[in-house]
């Protein structure tokens, strides 16, 4: 298939300068269904990509298409602030009853906004409140949004530079992998909290991706995990799990954390829990924690109602009877014995692929290979992203829901893309 760039006048004399992804796919999407998109040209692409991990069910899933145009149709409440609605309450009892309960998880809910970067400075402030500290340790190469406190636990130069002011109260602690094992896990960072002299001041809260989307599928091990957990107990620090990418079934179970056998203090979810690709965000925190005053923190589009009409559908559709999980760590096996093949036959130049359930990446020895393997592989009909400080993993983010022909068929193209960029 051979693809002609279309005239983005539009796009390029008005929208900003600061779009990103549509420089990488010179298209104009107008349709998409499932894995799979359509330009308006009529050519088709596989999306392995989902909306950055926000389309885990697919594009227009029609089971949650038909209850959002049934809740539509009947004039559902559409905004709401936080007012009740019988859109929150259907989605609050659905997901008490889908996932905390049965993962006997004791969490209180809250909807601070419609980003993922809303959920984490609400859980960056309330650990402030709670602990009333104002240092956060965040890890090397995380990524956990683009406003100014979660800017600050980001690891990312190019994105803090952005801010244009100090980021400060964020102190970056080691990832794990990050020195080689050469190590012990959490030796500096305990050293610094135990020494009256180190200059760390006494942090409220950590905060940590169970694998690191952005910053290069760096997957924690979860030994080191439980570890950072009982750090967090042992020095009266909170943790917060980021689980905006990884969350809702990404890695497998509902909850990426879950594989560890942790309970975190705090948990941020956006991305795909509404199922649909609409705005929405949580930020779970225990009980003991919930301090808040009324309208302490707040926000104008937090009661997205149609958001929660198209989670409750997700959750009761495919985490009511466990097969989702299943079929997730199914279709990773399948990722995981494509990529090292293709790392088999490439002669050194793949020194590493790394993931679990269906988010993997594979690095490339040359920094700008990856970029190279996206770009043709955009030219064959796939959607591919890539990630790492120097962009130099290939990163693969399908739709849970892709059928293992759709699955094989990508995984050709990457193979492709890797065998032409060579």
């Amino acid at each position: 298939m051979t693809i002609t760039p279309p005239a983005l006048s539009v796009f390029e004399t008005l929208e900003s300068e600061v779009r990103s992804y549509c420089r990488g796919w010179p298209a104009v999407f107008d349709r998409a269904q499932g894995a799979r998109l359509t330009d308006e040209d009529g050519h088709g692409y596989l999306d392995f990509f989902a909306g950055a991990g926000s389309l885990n069910y697919g594009h227009n899933n029609p089971v949650l298409k038909r209850a959002l145009i049934d809740y539509i149709e009947r004039d559902g409440i559409t905004h709401g602030l936080d007012m009740a609605t019988t859109a929150k309450r259907a989605f609050l009892e659905s997901f008490q009853n889908v996932v905390l309960r049965p993962r006997d998880l004791p969490y209180k809910v809250m909807f601070p906004g419609p980003t993922g970067t809303n959920a984490v400075e609400a859980a960056l402030k309330l650990a402030r409140k709670v602990k009333g500290r104002e240092s956060i340790v965040s890890f090397t190469n995380a990524f956990h949004g683009m406003s100014l406190g979660s800017l600050a636990v980001t690891g990312n130069a190019f994105k803090r530079a952005g801010a244009g002011i100090p980021l400060v109260h964020g102190t970056p602690m080691p990832f794990d992998h990050y020195l080689d094992g050469q190590t012990p896990d959490f030796l500096w960072f305990e050293r610094l909290l135990e020494d009256q002299g180190s200059g760390l001041n006494k942090p409220a809260a950590v905060i940590v991706e169970t694998i690191q989307g952005e910053g290069g599928i760096n997957v924690a091990r979860p030994e080191w995990l439980r570890a950072l957990a009982d750090l967090c107990h042992r020095q009266d620090m909170l943790l917060i799990v980021d689980d905006i990418q990884m969350g809702c079934g990404r890695t497998g179970a509902f909850f990426s954390f879950e594989e560890a056998g942790i309970t975190p203090d705090i948990v941020t979810l956006s991305k795909s829990i509404s199922g649909y690709g609409l705005p929405m965000s949580l930020c779970l925190f225990t009980p003991e924690l919930d301090v808040w005053e009324p309208g302490e923190h707040n926000g104008t589009f937090r009661g997205n109602n149609p958001a929660f009409v198209t989670a409750a559908a997700a959750l009761n559709t495919y985490w009511a009877d466990g097969q989702m999980e299943k079929q997730t760590i199914a279709r990773g096996e399948q990722v995981e014995r494509a990529l090292l093949a293709i790392r088999a036959e490439s002669s050194g130049d793949v020194p590493d692929v790394r993931g679990r359930g269906l988010v993997w990446g594979m690095e490339f020895e040359d920094k700008g290979r990856a970029s190279a393997v996206c770009a043709r592989a955009f030219e064959l009909g796939l959607l591919l992203e890539t990630s790492g400080p120097q962009s130099e993993v290939v990163k693969l983010l399908p739709p849970l829901t892709i059928t293992t022909e759709e699955l094989d068929e990508g995984l050709r193209t990457v193979e492709r893309a890797v065998r032409e960029t060579a």
